[in-house]
Protein backbone atom coordinates (compact mmCIF):
# COMPACT_ATOMS: atom_id res chain seq x y z
CA UNK A 1 0.00 0.00 0.00
CA UNK A 2 2.85 2.38 0.87
CA UNK A 3 4.43 1.72 -2.52
CA UNK A 4 1.15 2.46 -4.28
CA UNK A 5 0.84 5.81 -2.56
CA UNK A 6 4.50 6.82 -2.80
CA UNK A 7 4.50 7.70 -6.50
CA UNK A 8 1.34 9.90 -6.48
CA UNK A 9 2.53 11.50 -3.26
CA UNK A 10 5.96 12.24 -4.73
CA UNK A 11 4.33 13.67 -7.88
CA UNK A 12 2.07 15.88 -5.79
CA UNK A 13 5.01 17.12 -3.75
CA UNK A 14 6.90 17.89 -6.97
CA UNK A 15 3.95 19.86 -8.36
CA UNK A 16 3.64 21.81 -5.13
CA UNK A 17 7.35 22.63 -5.15
CA UNK A 18 7.13 23.85 -8.76
CA UNK A 19 4.04 25.90 -7.93
CA UNK A 20 5.64 27.56 -4.92
CA UNK A 21 8.83 28.45 -6.74
CA UNK A 22 6.88 29.75 -9.73
CA UNK A 23 4.73 31.78 -7.37
CA UNK A 24 7.84 33.28 -5.82
CA UNK A 25 8.80 34.58 -9.25
CA UNK A 26 5.36 36.04 -10.01
CA UNK A 27 6.20 39.50 -8.75
CA UNK A 28 5.35 42.86 -10.20
CA UNK A 29 7.83 44.17 -12.74
CA UNK A 30 7.05 47.72 -11.65
CA UNK A 31 4.87 49.65 -9.26
CA UNK A 32 3.40 52.93 -10.52
CA UNK A 33 2.30 55.50 -7.94
CA UNK A 34 0.27 58.45 -9.22
CA UNK A 35 0.22 61.53 -6.97
CA UNK A 36 -1.88 64.67 -7.38
CA UNK A 37 -0.17 67.76 -5.98
CA UNK A 38 -2.40 70.12 -7.98
CA UNK A 39 -4.85 72.19 -5.96
CA UNK A 40 -7.63 70.87 -8.19
CA UNK A 41 -9.00 67.43 -9.02
CA UNK A 42 -7.22 65.46 -11.74
CA UNK A 43 -8.75 62.45 -13.49
CA UNK A 44 -5.81 60.28 -14.60
CA UNK A 45 -6.22 58.16 -17.70
CA UNK A 46 -4.31 54.93 -18.37
CA UNK A 47 -3.85 53.21 -21.71
CA UNK A 48 -2.08 49.86 -22.04
CA UNK A 49 -0.49 49.30 -25.41
CA UNK A 50 -1.75 46.51 -27.66
CA UNK A 51 -0.67 43.10 -26.45
CA UNK A 52 -0.12 44.12 -22.83
CA UNK A 53 -2.37 43.60 -19.83
CA UNK A 54 -4.53 46.53 -18.74
CA UNK A 55 -3.99 47.75 -15.19
CA UNK A 56 -6.61 47.77 -12.42
CA UNK A 57 -8.19 50.93 -13.81
CA UNK A 58 -8.22 52.86 -17.07
CA UNK A 59 -9.43 56.12 -15.51
CA UNK A 60 -10.30 57.46 -12.08
CA UNK A 61 -10.63 60.57 -9.94
CA UNK A 62 -7.65 61.80 -7.93
CA UNK A 63 -8.36 64.57 -5.44
CA UNK A 64 -5.73 67.12 -4.36
CA UNK A 65 -3.12 65.37 -2.22
CA UNK A 66 -4.41 61.95 -3.26
CA UNK A 67 -2.44 59.02 -4.63
CA UNK A 68 -3.07 55.60 -6.13
CA UNK A 69 -0.74 52.70 -6.83
CA UNK A 70 -0.78 50.14 -9.65
CA UNK A 71 1.17 46.93 -10.15
CA UNK A 72 2.38 46.22 -13.69
CA UNK A 73 3.62 42.84 -14.97
CA UNK A 74 6.91 42.29 -16.80
CA UNK A 75 6.84 43.58 -20.37
CA UNK A 76 4.02 46.05 -19.71
CA UNK A 77 3.90 49.17 -21.87
CA UNK A 78 1.51 52.07 -21.96
CA UNK A 79 0.90 55.65 -20.94
CA UNK A 80 -0.55 57.79 -18.16
CA UNK A 81 -1.97 61.31 -18.41
CA UNK A 82 -4.10 63.73 -16.43
CA UNK A 83 -7.56 64.94 -17.44
CA UNK A 84 -8.73 68.28 -16.06
CA UNK A 85 -12.00 70.16 -15.69
CA UNK A 86 -14.06 66.99 -15.84
CA UNK A 87 -17.80 66.79 -15.22
CA UNK A 88 -19.42 63.40 -14.64
CA UNK A 89 -23.07 62.90 -13.77
CA UNK A 90 -23.48 61.46 -10.26
CA UNK A 91 -26.31 59.17 -11.40
CA UNK A 92 -25.26 57.97 -14.84
CA UNK A 93 -21.50 58.36 -14.50
CA UNK A 94 -21.41 59.93 -17.94
CA UNK A 95 -19.43 63.05 -18.72
CA UNK A 96 -16.30 64.51 -20.27
CA UNK A 97 -13.19 66.56 -19.57
CA UNK A 98 -12.01 69.83 -21.08
CA UNK A 99 -8.40 68.63 -21.41
CA UNK A 100 -7.03 65.13 -21.91
CA UNK A 101 -10.50 63.68 -22.48
CA UNK A 102 -10.47 60.11 -23.81
CA UNK A 103 -13.90 60.22 -25.45
CA UNK A 104 -15.32 57.29 -23.48
CA UNK A 105 -18.07 59.44 -21.91
CA UNK A 106 -17.12 57.80 -18.60
CA UNK A 107 -14.56 58.13 -15.82
CA UNK A 108 -12.94 54.92 -17.11
CA UNK A 109 -11.28 55.39 -20.48
CA UNK A 110 -11.87 51.75 -21.46
CA UNK A 111 -9.00 51.42 -23.90
CA UNK A 112 -9.17 54.92 -25.38
CA UNK A 113 -6.26 57.35 -25.37
CA UNK A 114 -6.05 61.04 -24.60
CA UNK A 115 -7.40 63.58 -27.03
CA UNK A 116 -4.62 66.14 -27.68
CA UNK A 117 -3.35 68.32 -26.23
CA UNK A 118 -2.19 66.27 -23.23
CA UNK A 119 1.04 65.74 -21.31
CA UNK A 120 1.90 62.02 -21.49
CA UNK A 121 4.01 59.74 -19.30
CA UNK A 122 5.08 56.77 -21.44
CA UNK A 123 6.60 53.50 -20.24
CA UNK A 124 7.95 50.22 -21.56
CA UNK A 125 8.83 47.91 -18.68
CA UNK A 126 11.55 45.32 -19.17
CA UNK A 127 10.63 41.69 -19.58
CA UNK A 128 12.23 38.93 -17.52
CA UNK A 129 12.47 36.71 -20.60
CA UNK A 130 12.49 39.30 -23.37
CA UNK A 131 15.35 40.92 -25.25
CA UNK A 132 15.75 43.62 -22.61
CA UNK A 133 15.28 43.82 -18.85
CA UNK A 134 15.68 47.58 -19.04
CA UNK A 135 12.75 49.95 -18.55
CA UNK A 136 12.28 52.87 -20.96
CA UNK A 137 10.27 55.94 -19.99
CA UNK A 138 9.66 59.53 -21.03
CA UNK A 139 7.35 62.50 -20.67
CA UNK A 140 6.05 63.55 -24.06
CA UNK A 141 4.79 66.91 -25.31
CA UNK A 142 4.48 65.60 -28.87
CA UNK A 143 0.69 65.62 -28.40
CA UNK A 144 0.79 69.00 -26.66
CA UNK A 145 0.59 69.97 -23.00
CA UNK A 146 -2.19 70.35 -20.48
CA UNK A 147 -0.61 70.18 -17.02
CA UNK A 148 2.82 69.78 -15.38
CA UNK A 149 4.04 66.26 -14.71
CA UNK A 150 7.24 64.50 -13.64
CA UNK A 151 8.41 60.89 -13.45
CA UNK A 152 10.77 59.77 -10.67
CA UNK A 153 12.44 56.38 -10.47
CA UNK A 154 12.59 54.76 -7.04
CA UNK A 155 15.32 52.19 -6.62
CA UNK A 156 16.62 50.23 -9.54
CA UNK A 157 19.98 50.36 -11.24
CA UNK A 158 21.31 52.41 -14.12
CA UNK A 159 20.95 56.11 -14.86
CA UNK A 160 17.35 56.19 -13.55
CA UNK A 161 16.97 59.95 -14.07
CA UNK A 162 13.94 62.05 -13.28
CA UNK A 163 12.14 63.56 -16.24
CA UNK A 164 9.12 65.68 -17.01
CA UNK A 165 7.82 69.18 -17.51
CA UNK A 166 6.96 71.47 -14.63
CA UNK A 167 7.10 74.78 -16.49
CA UNK A 168 3.65 76.27 -17.10
CA UNK A 169 3.47 76.04 -20.89
CA UNK A 170 -0.13 77.24 -20.81
CA UNK A 171 1.03 80.69 -19.70
CA UNK A 172 3.68 80.95 -22.42
CA UNK A 173 1.67 79.20 -25.17
CA UNK A 174 1.54 81.16 -28.48
CA UNK A 175 -1.91 82.29 -29.51
CA UNK A 176 -1.92 80.00 -32.54
CA UNK A 177 -1.33 76.95 -30.31
CA UNK A 178 -3.68 77.91 -27.50
CA UNK A 179 -6.46 75.41 -26.90
CA UNK A 180 -9.87 76.73 -25.90
CA UNK A 181 -9.56 79.41 -23.26
CA UNK A 182 -5.92 78.63 -22.55
CA UNK A 183 -6.29 75.46 -20.45
CA UNK A 184 -3.92 73.56 -22.72
CA UNK A 185 -1.30 74.17 -25.40
CA UNK A 186 -1.45 72.33 -28.72
CA UNK A 187 1.51 70.91 -30.58
CA UNK A 188 2.29 72.49 -33.94
CA UNK A 189 1.18 69.24 -35.59
CA UNK A 190 -2.22 69.41 -33.90
CA UNK A 191 -2.60 73.10 -34.66
CA UNK A 192 -1.51 73.13 -38.32
CA UNK A 193 -1.52 69.48 -39.44
CA UNK A 194 1.31 70.00 -41.92
CA UNK A 195 3.84 67.19 -42.61
CA UNK A 196 6.86 69.19 -41.50
CA UNK A 197 5.32 69.65 -38.05
CA UNK A 198 3.88 66.12 -37.86
CA UNK A 199 7.01 64.33 -39.15
CA UNK A 200 4.92 62.59 -41.78
CA UNK A 201 5.11 62.06 -45.53
CA UNK A 202 8.33 63.45 -46.95
CA UNK A 203 9.26 64.49 -43.39
CA UNK A 204 8.81 61.01 -41.91
CA UNK A 205 12.42 60.35 -40.89
CA UNK A 206 14.96 61.81 -38.45
CA UNK A 207 16.94 63.19 -41.40
CA UNK A 208 14.04 65.17 -42.85
CA UNK A 209 12.01 66.11 -39.77
CA UNK A 210 13.80 68.74 -37.73
CA UNK A 211 12.80 70.75 -34.64
CA UNK A 212 10.45 73.63 -35.40
CA UNK A 213 10.33 76.99 -33.68
CA UNK A 214 7.38 75.61 -31.68
CA UNK A 215 9.05 72.37 -30.58
CA UNK A 216 12.16 74.37 -29.67
CA UNK A 217 9.98 76.52 -27.42
CA UNK A 218 8.74 73.37 -25.65
CA UNK A 219 12.29 72.02 -25.44
CA UNK A 220 13.67 75.22 -24.00
CA UNK A 221 11.04 75.21 -21.26
CA UNK A 222 11.23 71.45 -20.58
CA UNK A 223 14.65 70.14 -21.72
CA UNK A 224 14.02 66.54 -20.67
CA UNK A 225 10.65 66.08 -22.34
CA UNK A 226 9.91 64.95 -25.89
CA UNK A 227 9.24 68.05 -27.96
CA UNK A 228 8.74 66.42 -31.38
CA UNK A 229 8.64 62.89 -32.82
CA UNK A 230 12.40 62.34 -33.21
CA UNK A 231 13.53 64.00 -30.01
CA UNK A 232 14.92 60.71 -28.65
CA UNK A 233 18.48 61.53 -27.65
CA UNK A 234 17.69 63.84 -24.73
CA UNK A 235 14.20 62.61 -23.87
CA UNK A 236 14.26 58.82 -23.38
CA UNK A 237 15.36 57.50 -19.99
CA UNK A 238 16.26 54.01 -18.81
CA UNK A 239 16.38 52.12 -15.54
CA UNK A 240 16.33 48.49 -14.44
CA UNK A 241 14.24 47.07 -11.61
CA UNK A 242 12.70 50.36 -10.46
CA UNK A 243 9.32 51.56 -9.28
CA UNK A 244 7.97 54.85 -10.64
CA UNK A 245 6.26 57.88 -9.15
CA UNK A 246 4.21 60.04 -11.51
CA UNK A 247 3.36 63.41 -9.99
CA UNK A 248 0.91 65.94 -11.37
CA UNK A 249 1.81 69.55 -10.45
CA UNK A 250 5.02 68.69 -8.58
CA UNK A 251 5.92 70.69 -5.50
CA UNK A 252 8.67 73.28 -5.12
CA UNK A 253 12.21 72.43 -6.28
CA UNK A 254 14.76 70.59 -4.21
CA UNK A 255 18.39 69.63 -4.65
CA UNK A 256 19.09 67.68 -7.79
CA UNK A 257 19.65 63.95 -7.69
CA UNK A 258 23.20 62.72 -7.50
CA UNK A 259 22.46 60.83 -10.74
CA UNK A 260 21.16 63.96 -12.52
CA UNK A 261 23.82 66.26 -13.92
CA UNK A 262 21.67 68.50 -16.09
CA UNK A 263 19.61 71.42 -14.80
CA UNK A 264 16.63 73.40 -15.93
CA UNK A 265 14.68 76.48 -14.82
CA UNK A 266 11.90 75.98 -12.35
CA UNK A 267 8.51 77.67 -12.47
CA UNK A 268 6.44 77.22 -9.33
CA UNK A 269 3.29 78.79 -8.13
CA UNK A 270 -0.41 78.34 -7.52
CA UNK A 271 -2.78 76.67 -9.91
CA UNK A 272 -6.25 78.02 -10.35
CA UNK A 273 -8.82 75.53 -9.09
CA UNK A 274 -10.24 73.34 -11.80
CA UNK A 275 -8.66 75.27 -14.62
CA UNK A 276 -5.39 73.49 -15.19
CA UNK A 277 -3.52 76.79 -15.57
CA UNK A 278 -0.70 77.95 -13.31
CA UNK A 279 0.71 81.24 -12.17
CA UNK A 280 4.19 81.37 -10.73
CA UNK A 281 7.58 82.94 -10.50
CA UNK A 282 10.56 81.95 -12.61
CA UNK A 283 13.49 80.80 -10.53
CA UNK A 284 17.08 81.52 -11.43
CA UNK A 285 18.27 79.50 -14.41
CA UNK A 286 20.54 76.69 -13.35
CA UNK A 287 18.49 75.67 -10.33
CA UNK A 288 17.22 72.14 -10.72
CA UNK A 289 13.63 71.14 -10.07
CA UNK A 290 14.54 67.44 -10.03
CA UNK A 291 13.83 65.99 -6.59
CA UNK A 292 16.11 63.72 -4.62
CA UNK A 293 15.53 60.00 -4.80
CA UNK A 294 17.48 56.98 -3.67
CA UNK A 295 19.32 54.68 -6.04
CA UNK A 296 19.55 51.11 -4.79
CA UNK A 297 17.12 48.64 -3.35
CA UNK A 298 13.56 49.81 -3.83
CA UNK A 299 10.76 49.01 -1.43
CA UNK A 300 9.35 46.73 -4.11
CA UNK A 301 12.59 44.75 -4.27
CA UNK A 302 12.65 44.43 -0.50
CA UNK A 303 9.03 43.31 -0.43
CA UNK A 304 9.72 40.75 -3.15
CA UNK A 305 12.60 39.33 -1.13
CA UNK A 306 10.33 39.14 1.89
CA UNK A 307 7.71 37.37 -0.19
CA UNK A 308 10.22 34.82 -1.46
CA UNK A 309 11.53 34.23 2.07
CA UNK A 310 7.97 33.65 3.29
CA UNK A 311 7.33 31.19 0.48
CA UNK A 312 10.60 29.40 1.21
CA UNK A 313 9.74 29.01 4.89
CA UNK A 314 6.29 27.80 3.88
CA UNK A 315 7.93 25.20 1.67
CA UNK A 316 10.14 24.02 4.56
CA UNK A 317 7.08 23.79 6.81
CA UNK A 318 5.30 21.76 4.14
CA UNK A 319 8.17 19.29 3.95
CA UNK A 320 8.20 18.94 7.74
CA UNK A 321 4.49 18.11 7.64
CA UNK A 322 5.03 15.52 4.89
CA UNK A 323 7.87 13.93 6.87
CA UNK A 324 5.83 13.85 10.06
CA UNK A 325 2.91 12.00 8.44
CA UNK A 326 5.00 9.64 6.35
Amino acid sequence: MDQVLSKPCSTSVLYIIIFIFNLSNVVSAATFTLINKCNYVVWPGILANAGTTKLDSTGFQLTPGGSRTFQAPPGWSGRFWGRTDCTFDANTGQGSCKTGDCGSNQVECNGAGANPPATLAEFTIGSDSGPSTQDFYDVSLVDGYNLPMIIEASGGSGACGSTGCITDLNRMCPTELRDGDGQACKSACEAFGSPEYCCSGAYGSPDTCKPSVYSQMFKSACPRSYSYAYDDATSTFTCTGADYIITFCPSSPSRKSSKDSSTMPMNTGTTSTGSGSNSGTQENPGSSWFPDFSIGDSSRINSNLAMQFTLFTSLISFFLVIISIS
